[in-house]
């Protein structure tokens, strides 16, 4: 196709957030380049961690082209004051999620 010479294809680092739907109180963050298959295996229980609270659904992700941005990011938001911060911007998502 002409032009197309000068197009790159961008990778993406996702950072996610997912939410539980059997435990409401489980939030789990992680980051992967692929974040439809990465949530996928969390759903079907290929994750040891995220196994007891499947299924999951994405509340929140992030895109970075630096891997290290996105890395960066996911310790900050595993941090208490991260965590403070997100259910700061996810105010509306956490009260109903609560409120029901």
């Amino acid at each position: 196709m002409p032009g197309s010479e000068n197009l790159t294809t961008v990778m993406f680092t996702y950072i996610y957030v997912l939410s539980s739907t059997k435990d409401k109180s489980k939030l789990y963050i992680g980051l992967t380049q692929n974040l439809v298959k990465r949530v996928n295996e969390h759903n079907r229980k290929h994750t040891f961690y995220t196994r007891p609270y499947a299924p999951w659904k994405v509340i929140h992700y992030e895109a970075y082209i630096h891997k290290q941005d996105a890395i960066r990011r996911e310790k900050y938001l595993k941090t208490n004051q991260g965590s403070r911060l997100l259910k700061r911007m996810l105010k509306e998502y956490f009260y109903s999620t609560y409120a029901n």
